[in-house]
């Protein structure tokens, strides 16, 4: 499925909260009584926790739970999913066992789950579904048909050529605007096509096989179909190497770069905007952003270096590339054999039926929200998840009111910006009409395509309207969270309340503040990390720093750049601290803001005792709670070389190292692995 388009979100990784409808003190005396303890009972008493916090907190669960073949990782994140999945299962059964009213939301639902699981047909069928857009990409006569058929490609599977967007504009978030970004690549980050180690050239010759497997299946024999693969990987190879460094897209300024339609035609002369943009289905656009406009000036050569047929070759791989999963069984291993075997370490695909509730629930994610909302959400979720957002802003401002290192005047525009976050919690309040999205049970991959085709146009005909800054991006049974600058705005999907353990009683504060609030503080830090204080209270790109407060803010960042560069992840590969320092920046504040807030408990101030932990270490085991993930060291590898987010144990051992009440919490000392010196420690917000 074609990933849906979620903007500016600069926290995507999965965050785990829950909701609580007891006072602290009922909580209290039900968490007293003998029963086993879900933090207590997850320590690995053989590690110290000052030398390795992350495996002290969750070892002995790690040692229980091995992770299944059929998964990259296990751990907290797949036993919420999997809750959720039972839910959405449910939802997806009952209304493909009933003949729904025709367009109604539960017969789409019902509809595109039953055609997913039908694989008797998927088999039978093939590609056969896919044959007829490909025709017309053999049909293309010249590189005008190269734009339009890439257009339909944008719109139906994947990205290719380049990645093609409207969003808010970063300098007038009041306005949508036609962004222009880098891409056209299908393994996950440029990193896989120039990096020279032993393990990227094993990566590099599977996608060619992978390739010339796909070429077999559109009909190529076996001389072609390598010599076509071999040609896609010298076109993507080239791509890359015009292509900028995950980091150095982070700078919204230095990728940000307004011009208009003749400007852009004039930098890549070669490609026909015109006959791209209508076939997208825009009209009257009258200027862009380009993210990189030396990634454009390298396309425009290569369209002359290589020949149509190349050019065709290419698209037609992007686009059975991102259909593969939806067809049959044959080619969706071979799809699962390089980008889950290979890329993540998975040994077996998931059940059918698990693909298929993803997959369903990614298409069709308001419809079924709106169900989960009724059924599954408890009542109280908004009301709850806010309190503590407000309790989290306002020992944001506080902090931001004693800081050594700002000035007066940057610290009124900061709380300025902070006072007007909007929260956005729970669920949102009105949902997506999605009644001209067409399915039915006669195709999985056709109702994937009619998904695409949908997301697609919703997107685009956002152009020219006005901002609609109640919309969400993610659904209430979305297990994430995220910070959208250009409106400035939080958002907490419901489905975060579940808690593993607390199903059927009310967590402590300790692990309410270090789940919850360290989550939202996480979110609301994005405003302020290294992309996010670029944006003013409105969402615009814009600078409100004095020059001296900037210089210090940056020199702050830096140490924790250096301090994440010092981390092996896996093997001699180590976490990229300027990719990750969004992310780590958030990690950090979120993680004081909620333990500074958790002071003011009662829990706290009272030092109730719990399963024999104090309230600061019910805290900090809390938190380490929020990223217990046991992750293979295949997908490891993938993501530091391609994600923004350091891996789980590192978002654990990386804050911590920094807090000094952690220290005195646990006894750290110098000579202990987690022991950093005062002058190392970071300290921004």
């Amino acid at each position: 499925m074609k990933k849906k388009y979620v903007f500016n979100a600069l926290c995507g990784s999965a965050m785990l909260m829950t909701v609580a409808t007891m006072s602290s003190a009922k909580t209290t005396k039900r968490l007293t009584t003998k029963q086993t303890d879900p933090l207590a009972s997850h320590v690995d008493y053989t590690i110290r926790p000052q030398d390795d916090f992350f495996e002290y907190a969750n070892g002995r669960w790690f040692k229980r739970h091995p992770i299944p073949a059929s998964e990259q990782s296990t751990g907290i994140f797949q036993l919420i999913q999997d809750t959720i999945n039972a839910q959405v299962l449910n939802i997806c059964k009952s209304a493909a066992s009933k003949e729904e009213l025709p367009g109604s939301n539960k017969q789409k639902i019902g509809d595109f789950y039953f055609s997913g699981m039908d694989s008797v047909s998927l088999n039978k069928n093939g590609i056969n579904d896919l044959k007829y857009d490909l025709a017309k990409i053999d049909g293309i006569k010249d590189l005008n048909g190269i734009a339009y058929e890439s257009s339909y490609i944008h719109m139906a599977s994947a990205s290719p050529l380049f990645s093609f967007y409207v969003t808010q504009d970063d300098k007038n978030s009041s306005k949508y605007q036609v962004y222009i970004t880098q891409g056209g690549l299908s393994m996950p980050d440029r990193n896989y096509y120039v990096d020279t180690d032993a393990k990227s050239k094993v990566i590099r010759d599977k996608f060619v096989k992978y390739a010339a497997d796909m070429f077999s299946i559109m009909g190529c024999d076996n001389d072609k179909a390598k010599k076509s693969a071999a040609k896609l990987m010298e076109m993507e190879t080239a791509l890359a190497n015009v292509s900028r460094k995950r980091e150095d897209t982070r700078d919204p300024f230095a990728n940000y770069n307004k011009m208009s339609i003749d400007s852009l035609k004039a930098l890549v002369p070669n490609f026909n905007w015109a006959s791209f943009i209508s076939g997208i289905g825009l009209a009257k656009v009258d200027s862009v952003v380009v993210g990189q406009p030396e990634f454009l000036t390298g396309l425009n050569g290569f369209l002359q270096k290589y020949s149509v047929d190349d050019w065709k070759n290419y698209l037609k791989f992007h686009y059975l590339n991102g259909l593969a999963p939806y067809v049959d069984d044959n080619t969706y291993m071979k799809y699962f054999d390089f980008y889950s075997a290979t890329l993540r370490g998975i040994q077996e695909p998931r059940p059918r039926w698990k693909r298929v509730v993803t997959n369903t629930n990614d298409a069709l994610g308001d419809l079924i929200g709106q169900v989960y909302v009724n059924e599954y959400l408890p009542k109280g979720t908004k009301d709850k998840l806010t309190e503590i957002g407000k309790a989290i802003q306002a020992e944001f401002a506080q902090r931001i009111k004693t800081l050594d290192w700002m000035s007066e005047p940057t610290k009124q525009k900061a709380l300025y910006k902070l006072n007007a976050v909007m929260m956005k919690m729970g669920y949102p309040d009105k949902w997506k009409n999605m009644s001209s999205m067409h399915i039915d049970r006669s195709s999985y991959v056709k109702n994937i395509i009619s998904n695409n085709k949908w997301e697609t146009e919703y997107m685009i005909h956002k152009y020219g309207k006005p901002v609609d800054r109640t919309e969400w991006d993610m659904e209430p049974q979305t297990y994430n969270a995220y910070y959208n600058p250009s409106n400035n705005e939080i958002v907490i999907p419901g489905c975060n309340i579940i808690v593993p353990g607390y199903e059927r009683k009310m967590a402590d504060d300790a692990i309410l503040y270090a789940v919850i609030g360290g989550t939202i503080g996480h979110e609301i830090t994005h405003g302020f990390d290294d992309q996010g204080c670029n944006y003013d209270a409105n969402g615009n790109l814009a600078n409100w720093w004095t020059k001296d407060d900037k210089d210090k803010f940056d020199a702050r960042t830096k140490k924790i750049v250096n301090q994440f560069n010092g981390y092996v992840a896996v093997d001699n590969l180590h976490i990229n601290g300027e990719l990750t320092q969004g992310e780590n920046i958030a990690d950090l504040g979120g993680i004081i803001m909620a333990y500074e807030s958790f002071k003011k408990t009662e829990q706290y101030k009272k030092n109730i005792n719990i399963a024999g932990l104090n309230p600061s270490k019910r805290f900090f085991l809390g938190y380490a709670l929020e990223w217990m993930v046991n992750t293979r060291p295949e997908a490891i590898a993938n993501q530091v070389k391609s994600n923004e987010h350091s891996p789980e144990k590192w978002r654990v051992i990386g804050p911590l190292s920094n807090m000094t009440d952690f220290y005195s919490t646990f006894g750290v000392k110098p000579g202990d692995k987690m022991w950093r010196s005062k002058d190392e420690r970071v300290k921004i917000w």
